[in-house]
């Protein structure tokens, strides 16, 4: 089972293939391996609960803030912070079915 920290890593890595996208997928050196991760995890966070993968989606694909995104939402910056974490154990959960 993936810890929390190394789910935390690999969404950190997501949020760099998408901030580089054109990048990696220009495929000048051969495919990345980054794919298959994101692809993975794109496929968990598609059957998660709405709010769940909203902040999947604005957080780790789009490279927002919690702070901006708690300002987008009009949410405290507390409750994206849950959210998250939800996310982070949903996640966790999802990838050891």
């Amino acid at each position: 089972m993936k810890t929390l920290d190394e789910i935390r890593q690999d969404l950190r890595d997501i949020g760099y293939y998408y901030s580089r996208k054109e990048t990696f997928d220009d495929g000048v050196i051969g495919h990345c391996s980054i794919a298959k991760k994101v692809s993975k995890y794109n496929k968990v966070a598609s059957t998660a609960a709405p709010r769940l993968y909203d902040i999947y989606v604005s957080l780790h694909v789009k490279n927002t803030t919690q702070a901006a995104l708690s300002r987008d939402l009009g949410y405290t910056p507390q409750y994206i912070q849950m959210l998250n974490k939800e996310l982070l154990e949903y996640i966790q959960t999802e990838l050891v079915s």
